[in-house]
């Protein structure tokens, strides 16, 4: 008998796939588009009788991968503009079940990705006793472009809208509305963190759970521009009323023009949250280390060892930053607003290594690993931290960005996860990390010491788990040194790129860098 649940709209019948209901579709908000285009979202128009929903919802509007990323990463894109919508894979759709609840937001860097990619397939979590939520929502301009004459942010408000829909519609589908995780990972996880620092959020969530991505905010100027260098080439206002009236395909392309030169190594035009009015009243990452936002959530939170090889090695830009050197370096420093003290420093820790691999650790370490352990440190609660630290099979990619996602969700076998990793993963290390990401969703508890003062980081690689205590403080403690120094934190990222008025010598490097194809990404 195919399983029926009932939501606060309608109905829904899904289907049992191995002994697990899954729904798939289930739409959480109002299309938003027409009158509802760039604004927050609205409750769906309810439905009488039982609405099938067994196959996934439409995906928000993106652009495709480039061809050398849509080597490595699946982007699976469904038609229809009903695309805030849902997913829910549950052992036990009995509202006496009261199980833990783990909802995911995808990565995609806020301008792709969506909830039908093939890794994040829940089964596996509802086979060991969680029910598993994936969401999607708006992306690019759509979601996170800034106007003049609309509210900020409507993307991560869809994921609030989500959020606010599992809590009150969960237990109908076996889960308790008092143990909900909330996670994701890269753009999915730097959401989690807004939410859970946001005032509307606070109640919701009960532990978090942030991959490869911390909280942060992107300077409202630079978001502007992206919307304005938009604007110039579509030739209308840059507004929100102007820009729905473009051709949504038009649209599209514009924004993969514009952002074609976004890079997470050396900066760029890039869509990213912003600090607004009510949702984000200011730094996600201060609200939850200064401000006591979240007291009581938990959170697991780490990286990959060689997150940079994924922004590098598909386009064959690591050989071309080994190539240009120094030039390569000192647009690292730019972007990462350091005295030539931290590379040097990285240089005598590593000794061996090449330029690309200094670069890319040296913006690892400014985007993610300092304000992860900053909210680390910063938090009462429990915190987890660990690394992913096993080699993919495919040359060159190493422990790269996202590669750890096949084994949080133990879906190896899965064709796209084979994508990334190569064939041959490890079972033993799918086994672990599913695990600990389980007990932690079940009980806050993933089976390895929380965070203190000595700094204990699961290490995940080739073979058995364990337990380093500060792996990469030596690197860290370079960037409090800079700090004490210069006076300044040098960790803030609020620009583009260096102004010519405070770094003119740097100029000719962002154009070299640019000429050279460094900056082009996905």
């Amino acid at each position: 008998m195919l399983p029926v649940v009932r939501t606060p709209y309608g109905a829904v019948r899904g289907r049992r796939e191995d002994g697990t209901a899954v729904f798939r579709g289930i739409p959480y908000a109002a299309p938003p588009f027409g009158p509802r285009r760039f604004r927050p979202p609205v409750p769906p128009d309810p439905w009488d009788g039982v609405r099938d929903v067994d196959a996934f919802g439409p995906t928000a509007p993106k652009p495709p991968y480039s061809e050398a990323f849509a080597r490595c990463l699946a982007d699976p894109s469904v038609p229809g503009d009903d695309c805030l919508n849902l997913n829910v894979w549950t052992p036990d759709p009995s509202p006496t079940a009261r199980l833990p609840v783990l909802v995911w937001l995808h990565g995609g860097a806020l301008t792709r990705g969506s909830s039908a990619v093939p890794v994040y397939d829940g089964r596996t979590f509802a086979r060991d006793g969680v029910v598993f939520v994936s969401v999607n929502y708006r992306l690019g301009v759509e979601g996170y472009g800034l106007f003049p004459d609309a509210p900020a942010n409507p993307g991560l408000r869809d994921q609030l809208a989500a959020l606010r829909w599992v809590h009150e519609s969960v237990t109908a589908f076996g889960g308790d509305p008092d143990r909900i995780t909330l996670g994701g990972q890269s753009a999915g996880a730097i959401s989690t963190g807004a939410l859970i620092a946001a005032p509307q959020a606070q109640g919701l969530v009960r532990r978090a759970i942030l991959q490869s991505g911390p909280p942060e905010v992107s300077d409202r100027a630079k978001v502007r521009r992206v919307v304005r260098r938009m604007a110039n080439r579509l030739k209308v206002p840059a507004t929100a009323e102007a820009f729905a009236a473009v051709d949504r395909e038009l649209l599209l392309r514009t924004q993969a023009e514009v952002g074609r030169l976004s890079s997470p190594v050396l900066g760029g035009p890039a869509f990213g949250i912003v600090v607004d009015d009510d949702l984000v009243p200011r730094d996600p990452l201060e609200a939850l280390t200064d401000g006591g936002a979240a007291p009581g959530v938990d959170l697991l939170t780490g990286w990959t060892t060689d997150e940079y090889r994924l922004w590098l090695v598909p386009g064959g830009l690591l050989e071309r930053v080994d190539r240009l050197g120094a030039v390569a370096l000192a647009g690292a420093m730019a972007r990462c607003h350091c005295g030539s003290e931290v590379p040097r420093g990285y240089r005598a820790l590593r000794p061996d290594a090449g330029t690309a691999e200094i670069v890319g650790q040296l913006v690892t370490d400014h985007l993610l690993r300092i304000p992860l352990h900053r909210l680390a440190d910063g938090r009462e609660a429990p915190s987890y931290v660990y690394e992913f630290a096993w080699p993919s099979n495919r040359p060159g990619m190493g422990a790269c960005h996202a590669l750890e996602l096949g084994f949080v969700f133990d879906s190896g076998d899965e064709p796209d996860a084979r994508k990334l990793a190569g064939e041959g993963a490890p079972r033993a290390l799918s086994d672990a990390m599913h695990g600990a990401w389980v007990r932690f969703v079940s009980d806050g508890e993933p089976g390895w010491e929380r965070w203190d003062a000595g700094h204990p980081v699961r290490m995940f690689g080739a073979g058995a788990p364990y337990t380093a205590h500060g792996p990469r403080d030596r690197e860290l403690a370079l960037w409090t040194t800079a700090t004490d120094d210069a006076g300044e934190n040098t960790t803030e990222d609020t620009t583009e790129e260096p102004s010519p008025a405070t770094a003119p010598e740097l100029r000719p490097v962002i154009g070299r860098l640019r000429r050279s194809g460094v900056l082009r990404r996905h």
